[in-house]
């Protein structure tokens, strides 16, 4: 949700940061429903005040015995009422307009974001780890002899269609040890707040976080009106909808692990094979809630979370920052973090850390009080994975593999897997 005085006072500068996300002009229709809109406002406190005035006067005209200016004044006043209804409903529905025009719009990026198109692009920040060197050509994860047994598209298309997978045995076993790991470190090494939420939420919640009204065709929704969500970030970032919080309890910083649901219905053909791309899938998602002051700093501090999972991981990855371009609707700046599929001989994405300033925090009317007493004002939110479990899944295996088709685990998931080191070639942890 953007701020429409900001427009008012700088309409090319919007315009400008907006057709660097490939969006035309906005400002000159919004402008136009703002004026009308404010028009009809003081037309129908006019009208009011005029109406006010003759409810003054029509006494004083019937104590005086005048019965036309009686007349008069009482006519005024049905018309001013009725006129008075007419423009409240016409400001009402041009506000409805203005709200659905803005609600529609992506968030602005930061003056630092590199300009371009789509992934091609984005600018490498760094690079972590070194691509393991194979002695034989190394394949995807579900070609992999020890993953093959464990990973079933076949049993998970016949119960729910494509896009779906059932994991069992070791690789279910790894899977979980994963999500545990990761919960684990940020809890007790980032000091984030970990949450058990609904995967179920409200339509007025989906368009809090920006995923509703424009992409309502990317998510699921059930036959009494709930919202399968997305990722944790929805349930998560609205804890504070329609809050006002004591500012020096700021930042939150949540996290939380949960099964997500998206139709993919933008990727139409890619990544179909093995389990990058799902309806359902897994993440531990992280959310924090600060200050303005603080967005900045929290958006690289969250980065870095996520990196250090990958790097207890001893997983190669790289990261980058987003051009306005190929950013999510409601993000200002994005980090993505690609980890290496040597199977895929390509990074690919694993987290994305995004900060959205206060666009969020519009949509949802969520402030804070300063600590200084000052005028309540809007959050700052950012939100990021730590990480896609899945997809972690993937990396693990791809990078583990050996030549006689067994997979070597990383060494911080061995206490987790009952000290269990690697995933045979026959599918069991030894």
């Amino acid at each position: 949700m953007h701020d429409i005085r900001l427009i008012r006072d700088d309409p090319a500068g919007f315009d400008a940061a907006l057709s660097r996300r490939g969006v035309a002009p906005q400002s000159e229709a919004i402008l136009q429903i703002d004026s009308d809109r404010r028009a009809a406002i003081k037309a129908a406190e006019v009208a009011q005040a005029a109406a006010n005035q003759a409810a003054k006067q029509v006494g004083a005209a019937k104590a005086k015995g005048d019965e036309d200016e009686f007349q008069r004044l009482r006519t005024l006043m049905a018309d001013s009422k009725a006129q008075i209804a007419d423009l409240n409903a016409k400001a009402k529905e041009l506000d409805a307009q203005l709200n659905a025009h803005l609600l529609g719009l992506p968030n602005l990026p930061y003056a630092d974001i590199p300009d371009g198109v789509d992934e091609a692009d984005n600018v490498e920040l760094h690079r972590r780890g070194a691509p393991r060197n194979f002695d034989f050509t190394p394949v995807e994860h579900y070609e992999i002899p020890a993953v093959a047994g464990g990973m079933d598209f076949e049993t998970a298309a016949k119960l729910s269609g494509s896009r779906f997978v059932m994991l069992t045995g070791a690789v279910a076993r790894v899977h979980r040890a994963l999500a545990q790991f990761m919960l684990d470190t940020h809890v007790d090494e980032h000091d984030l707040t970990e949450a058990n939420v609904p995967v179920m939420v409200r339509e007025d919640m989906m368009v809090g976080t920006g995923q509703l009204p424009k992409f309502g065709e990317d998510s699921y929704q059930t036959t009494n009106g709930w919202w399968l969500i997305p990722t944790a970030e929805v349930p998560l970032t609205n804890t504070v909808n329609g809050d006002t919080v004591d500012g020096a309890t700021l930042p939150l910083r949540y996290v939380a692990h949960t099964p997500c649901f998206r139709s993919e219905a933008g990727s139409a053909g890619r990544d179909t094979s093995g389990m990058l791309r799902q309806h359902q899938f897994e993440k531990v998602e992280m959310v924090s809630i600060t200050h303005p002051d603080q967005s900045d700093a929290e958006h690289e501090r969250m980065t870095r979370c996520a990196e250090t999972i990958l790097d207890k991981l001893e997983l190669p990855y790289r990261t980058v920052v987003l051009c306005a371009g190929d950013m999510g609707a409601g993000a200002s700046r994005t980090h993505d973090i690609e980890v290496w599929l040597p199977g895929q001989n390509a990074y690919r994405e694993i987290s994305s850390i995004s900060t959205c300033g206060d666009y969020q925090a519009r949509r949802m009317n969520a402030r804070f009080k300063p600590a200084d007493g000052g005028k309540p004002a809007f959050v700052h939110t950012l939100n990021g994975s730590g990480l896609a479990v899945g997809r972690t899944l993937i990396a693990v295996l791809e990078n583990g593999q050996q030549a006689d088709g067994s997979v070597h685990l990383p060494a911080v998931l061995h206490g987790y897997l009952g000290g269990k080191s690697q995933i045979s070639e026959n599918g069991l942890l030894i």
